[in-house]
């Protein structure tokens, strides 16, 4: 189960939840008992990244226990104890350049597969194109995710 962004969730989710952490199961809204026992719950939060970007930009070496540090107040500010108390951080460092690069070229393939698929368009593109959706998405605020973004408004119009 992956709940996308938990710290947008409302509390009454998280309270929920705290059940299926705390004994293994939740209760739906008819009182039938969901097991959870063999399930492995991921939640993603953006809670910290604005901490971690900047302790990396001010110190590339920062370690990941620091990187913790900084964030654990976050958390413990959003989250109850007790919820808090049953997560398993693990903290994404952001993707540099060359995964970046690597995956444009994926959804540039992709994109240059899907124009000779279906228009019979054989496409040549040049490496500054590459470099250049890879740079967009080392801004703090976009990230990989934004690479979708970029082709599909600003790179498939055009062609």
């Amino acid at each position: 189960v992956l709940l996308d962004e938990v710290e947008k969730a409302h509390r009454d989710v998280m309270n929920l939840f705290y059940q299926v952490f705390d004994r293994g199961f939740m209760r739906d809204g008819e009182g039938r008992e969901i097991d959870f026992r063999n399930t492995v719950i991921l939640m993603t939060s953006n809670l910290g990244s604005e901490q971690i970007m900047q302790a990396l930009t001010e110190a590339p070496e920062t370690t990941d226990g620091e990187l913790h540090e900084r964030v654990r107040p976050l958390l413990r500010d959003h989250f109850q104890p007790a919820l808090l108390a049953r997560f398993q951080t693990v903290l994404y460092r952001p993707l540099g350049e060359a995964p970046l690069r690597t995956i444009v070229a994926m959804k540039l393939e992709k994109v240059t597969q899907r124009l000779n698929r279906h228009y019979g368009i054989t496409t040549t593109l040049s490496e500054s194109l590459y470099d250049a959706l890879a740079a967009a998405c080392l801004l703090p605020d976009t990230g990989a995710r934004n690479i979708d973004s970029l082709l599909n408004q600003q790179i498939l119009p055009v062609l």
